[in-house]
């Protein structure tokens, strides 16, 4: 089973960096364009539409970085499950292989 199916816990690591730095790249885009007002852009209607569009792009971004944090959280959550039951394992397979040299066991 272990060729079939491995976890690089390094590549999780990576990855829960990745979504909360996109987090972060969305927020910061938001943010910067929240500076301009839509009356510096034009006419009443495409400033009327600016203004709807920043408030839309405002919680449907806001919605999208909650959405990544949970899911930055639950990869964090499997990386450390996989970590802790390579653990596991590794300390298992050797108790087993000591107690299959120790000759004691068992028996006759």
């Amino acid at each position: 089973m272990g060729s079939h199916f491995k976890a690089d816990t390094d590549q999780l690591d990576m990855f829960v960096r990745s979504l909360k730095s996109s987090v972060r790249d969305l927020d910061e885009a938001r943010k910067a364009l929240s500076h301009v007002r839509a009356d510096q852009i034009g006419t009443s209607r495409l400033d009327e539409a600016c203004d709807g569009f920043q408030e839309r792009w405002k919680y449907g971004s806001e919605q999208l970085g909650e959405m990544i944090g949970q899911i930055a959280e639950g990869v964090k959550s499997n990386k450390l499950s996989y970590e802790e039951m390579e653990k596991n394992l590794e300390q298992a397979l050797t108790k087993m292989a000591g107690e299959g040299t120790s000759g004691g066991k068992g028996g006759n």
